[in-house]
């Protein structure tokens, strides 16, 4: 295992799939082949039925926006020179939930239920051959239409995030 900074990924032997699709644009996601279900973060079990007949599969990339804040102040390296960002979590169209950053979406459009898509940000000192440490995937609005609620979702109030009488 190699040091990096700390504000990346720990790419190791179990997690290097992962970080190596991720630097060819594509998400990857732990599948169990006993009880058929998606699961990230990756892990080598199930978290769902415990098996250990896990494999990688291309993930489609699409999502929805679970919830979301946007980060005024944050004084630790890197991301005091990305103020303001969009941390979020977001419903992947295999089944799970991750933490990401939604990029290329206003903040006053942000809405719950939104349809994204995945995109891939380098991060890191750049080597020798001109590559950066790592790839992270971070989602952004669906490329060639508008975005909005997915297909199928229902339109519900308007998400009131503080002083909710609901």
């Amino acid at each position: 295992m190699t040091a990096t900074p700390a504000n990346l990924p720990d790419v190791d032997a179990f997690t290097r799939p992962y970080w190596d699709a991720a630097a060819e644009g594509r998400l990857l996601l732990r599948h169990c082949a006993a009880c058929d279900r998606a699961h990230h973060y990756p892990r080598e079990f199930c978290p769902y039925c415990w098996s250990e007949d896990v494999r990688w599969e291309r993930a489609s990339g699409r999502a929805t926006l679970y919830t979301w804040s946007v980060v005024h102040r944050n004084d630790l390296p890197p991301f005091g020179d990305r103020v303001p960002y969009v941390a979020a979590v977001v419903d992947l169209a295999e089944g799970p939930r991750m933490m990401t950053e939604v990029v290329g979406v206003p903040e006053q459009d942000l809405r719950i239920g939104m349809e994204l898509e995945v995109a891939f940000r380098a991060e890191g000192p750049e080597g020798p051959d001109g590559d950066a440490t790592v790839t992270v995937p971070v989602f952004g609005p669906v490329v060639g239409r508008a975005a909005g609620p997915a297909a199928g979702s229902v339109a519900g109030p308007p998400f009131d995030p503080v002083g909710s009488d609901r």
